[in-house]
């Protein structure tokens, strides 16, 4: 070993300090990070704006991430609704396929809006073959008509004397965009007058059913063949304009009762259409099972017949309403 070598290891060893004070070095070291860390740290950070930020600028910062957890909130609770939404839409329409396929009759969609708002669906002529062919007295009945404002929902109708049942019926449906096949329907369905032999006045008088309760007179107003036919088809087009203000509404969940009396229930039913919403407006109630398996016949004490027998009247005349 030389003498050069001897003197480096000397001096190696007088400057290397003792494992135990290198530890207490490296520990003050680690403490003076970590309270650098600590004063630069995102809390410390966010202090330190916050006493630098003046009022307005104070305001944003609690104002911004605020707003943002709303936001958050509101669209994971809107999320869920939906989704529960959906599931009962998807139940709705199996159920409403399952009446369907057993027994013609989908109570989400009774009659396509394209038959339904077709104004031009027949002639006045064609009409009149149809109550010819029907053999009631109403294919040989003329009605003094009035001049009635559309009030916007239609075309103004001018009144006649001696107006065939036929035109009423034809020009209600053209000035309306209802279907005549529909207006037929209808006052089938509430008085059987297309089929009627001798009907009587009553029969006359609340034609389409129209501001006629079960339990009191027509409302003069809208009594008599053409009020009722022409008042029908405004009405439709009123029910379409302010589907809102009412309780069944095309394209949402609609739960309908199988009766007027709550007790016998109801269902939910996806209505898939304007034209069957407006139906349910007109005649809120839906056929239980009892009504659909009785077919034309009757069924038990929670079953109601209008929308039942509005489509079985007009599939045996027109076919299918849903085509």
């Amino acid at each position: 070993m030389t003498g050069r070598q001897t003197s480096r290891q000397a001096t190696r060893q007088r400057t290397r300090k003792p494992s135990s004070q290198r530890g207490q070095v490296r520990g003050r070291l680690g403490n003076r990070n970590r309270k650098r860390n600590r004063r630069h740290g995102p809390i410390n950070a966010l202090k330190r704006s916050w006493r630098k930020a003046n009022w307005p600028t104070r305001i944003k910062m609690v104002l911004i991430p605020t707003v943002a957890v709303v936001v958050v909130v509101a669209l994971v609770a809107g999320l869920v609704r939906f989704t529960n939404w959906r599931a009962q839409v998807r139940a709705a329409e199996a159920a409403q396929l399952e009446l369907t396929r057993t027994y013609d009759f989908n109570p989400g969609n009774i009659i396509s809006d394209g038959q339904f708002f077709n104004g031009s669906a027949m002639s006045q002529a064609e009409v009149q073959s149809f109550l010819d062919t029907q053999g009631g007295s109403l294919a040989a009945m003329t009605f003094d008509t009035s001049n009635e404002s559309g009030e916007g929902l239609c075309a103004d109708y001018t009144g006649t004397k001696g107006e065939s049942a036929a035109a009423i019926i034809d020009q209600s449906a053209r000035a309306c965009k209802v279907s005549q096949k529909v207006l037929l329907t209808v006052m089938q369905k509430e008085q059987h007058l297309v089929t009627a032999v001798d009907p009587s006045d009553y029969q006359l008088m609340a034609a389409m059913g129209l501001n006629c309760p079960d339990t009191a007179d027509c409302d003069p107003a809208y009594a008599g063949f053409f009020r009722q036919v022409y008042g029908a088809a405004k009405r439709y087009r009123y029910y379409l304009e302010h589907e809102e203000q009412y309780g069944y509404t095309a394209h949402n969940l609609n739960y309908i009762q199988y009766h007027p009396n709550a007790a016998c229930g109801g269902a939910q039913v996806y209505i898939e259409n304007k034209a069957t919403a407006l139906l349910y407006i007109y005649t809120p109630y839906q056929p239980n099972i009892a009504a659909l398996a009785a077919g034309n016949g009757t069924g038990d004490s929670c079953s109601s017949y209008g929308n039942r027998n509005f489509a079985l009247i007009y599939t045996s005349w027109f076919g299918s309403p849903r085509s």
